[in-house]
C-alpha cells in the first residue's frame, strides 16, 4: 500500500512539472453601462493623434470619392459611423509625411498636401466636422455637434529647417508639431536614432521659442530623453506627448520615462496615452510574444501609471488609429472609445476625473499656449 501511494505521489510530481506554475491573469471583458455611455458622451473626448490623412493617401489615392468615410470602412480604423458611436468631439489630425522627405528636399511641400487632405475631409462632410483655431472654438464647435478639427505636425523635418515654414503650417491650422519623428534632425534627437546633439542645438531652442510666440503646442512624442528635459524647461507653454504612453510599463523608447512625468507638472504638460500594441502592451508580455495585441486594460493601467507619477491633470488620449498595425483588444476602431471611460469608473475614477481625462486636460493646455502667444 505504501509503495504505491509512493509511486502514485512520484508520478503527480512528474505530471506537475508540466503545468505552468502561475496561469496568466485573464481580466474581463468590459461592458459599457448607461452609467458609462452617460460619462462618455457628456465629457469633451479630444484625441491628440490620428493618421486618417496617411492612410487615406496610402489606400485611397488622397481621394474621399475612393474612400467615403461616411460609410463604414473595416479596412481602416476611422470613419463617420464609427467616430459617431466612439463619442469623438475633437481631433488633432496627422498630417505626418516620412522623415526620408528630409533627404529628398520635398518634406515642406509633401505636408501642405497631407493638410489639402484635412481640407478634403472637412469640405466634403460639412455637416460632421469643423476646423478650429483656438480653444474656444474647439468648444464652440463641439457644442455644435460636429468634430472640431485641428492639425498636428509630425516630425519637424516637416519645417525644413525655416521657422518661416513654421509660420507657414501654423497658418494653415496646425497646433503642434513633434519635433522630430523616427530619424535625428540636424537640430534636435530623435528617441529612434542616434542622439547626436545632446537634446537640442541653438536652433532647436529657437523653433520651441518661436512655437510658443505662434501659440503652437510643442509635441515630445518621438524625441529623445535630452530633448524632453531641455524642451520643457525651455517652454513657456505646456508640451503634450500626442502620442506616447509610459515606459514603466512599456519599456520602449517611444515611451515617457519616470524620471519625465515627474518634472511634467511643473510645466503643466500632458500625456496623451498611445494605444499601439508594441507600446502598450506590457514589456513582459511582448518578450514573451512580441506581436502579442495587449488589451483595453493595458492601454488603462498607462494612463492611471501617468496619474500615479504627473498627477490627474497631466494625462490624455491620443489613440494613433490609422498609423498603427496593431491594437489592444477591444481598442480595434474609433468606435471603442466608450469603453476606456466605462474602465475609468469601474476603477473607481469620477466623471469629473474622467472628463479631463478625455480632454479637459488637452483644452487647458491649449489655452496656456494660446495666452503665452498673446
Amino acid at each position: 500500500m505504501c509503495c504505491r501511494i509512493f509511486i502514485s505521489v512520484v508520478n503527480l510530481l512528474v505530471f506537475a512539472q508540466w503545468l505552468p506554475a502561475d496561469p496568466p491573469l485573464v481580466r474581463p471583458k468590459v461592458l459599457l453601462t448607461e452609467q458609462g455611455r452617460e460619462i462618455h458622451f457628456s465629457g469633451l473626448l479630444f484625441d491628440g493623434h490620428n493618421d486618417l490623412a496617411w492612410e487615406l493617401r496610402e489606400h485611397g489615392n488622397s481621394s474621399f470619392d475612393q474612400v467615403d468615410v461616411s460609410k463604414l470602412q473595416p479596412q481602416q480604423h476611422t470613419d463617420i459611423p464609427r467616430l459617431r458611436k466612439g463619442g469623438l468631439k475633437a481631433q488633432f489630425w496627422s498630417v505626418y509625411v516620412p522623415a526620408d522627405t528630409a533627404e529628398t528636399g520635398d518634406a515642406f511641400l509633401q505636408t501642405l498636401h497631407q493638410i489639402e487632405i484635412i481640407d478634403q475631409l472637412v469640405k466634403r462632410y460639412p455637416d460632421v466636422f469643423e476646423m478650429a483655431s483656438t480653444a474656444d472654438d474647439v468648444m464652440r464647435i463641439a457644442e455644435s455637434g460636429k468634430i472640431a478639427s485641428m492639425m498636428g505636425i509630425e516630425g519637424g523635418h516637416s519645417i525644413e529647417g525655416s521657422l518661416g515654414n513654421l509660420k507657414r503650417l501654423y497658418d494653415r491650422g496646425c497646433r503642434y508639431m513633434t519635433l522630430t519623428h523616427s530619424r535625428t534632425l540636424p537640430w534636435a534627437d530623435s528617441a529612434t536614432d542616434e542622439s547626436r546633439h545632446g537634446g537640442l542645438t541653438e536652433f532647436g531652442i529657437e523653433v520651441v521659442q518661436e512655437m510658443n510666440r505662434l501659440g503652437m503646442l510643442v509635441d515630445l512624442s518621438h524625441v529623445s530623453p535630452e530633448v524632453m528635459r531641455q524642451a520643457m524647461e525651455i517652454s513657456t507653454a505646456p508640451v503634450i506627448f500626442s502620442h506616447s504612453s509610459a515606459a514603466a510599463i512599456t519599456d520602449h523608447p517611444r515611451n515617457v520615462p519616470d524620471e519625465i512625468l515627474k518634472e511634467l507638472s511643473k510645466n503643466g504638460g500632458v500625456v496623451m496615452v498611445n494605444f499601439f500594441s508594441k507600446y502598450v502592451a506590457p514589456t513582459e508580455t511582448l518578450a514573451a510574444n512580441e506581436n502579442a495585441n495587449g488589451t483595453l486594460h493595458d492601454v488603462v493601467d498607462h494612463i492611471e501609471h501617468v496619474i500615479m507619477v504627473a498627477g490627474i491633470d497631466h494625462v490624455g488620449i491620443g489613440s494613433d488609429f490609422d498609423g498603427v498595425p496593431r491594437l489592444p483588444l477591444q481598442l480595434e476602431s474609433v468606435a471603442s472609445y466608450p469603453l476606456i471611460t466605462q474602465e475609468l469608473l469601474n476603477r473607481g475614477y469620477g466623471k469629473e476625473q474622467i472628463h479631463k481625462i478625455l480632454g479637459g486636460n488637452i483644452l487647458r493646455a491649449l489655452r496656456a499656449a494660446e495666452s503665452v502667444a498673446e
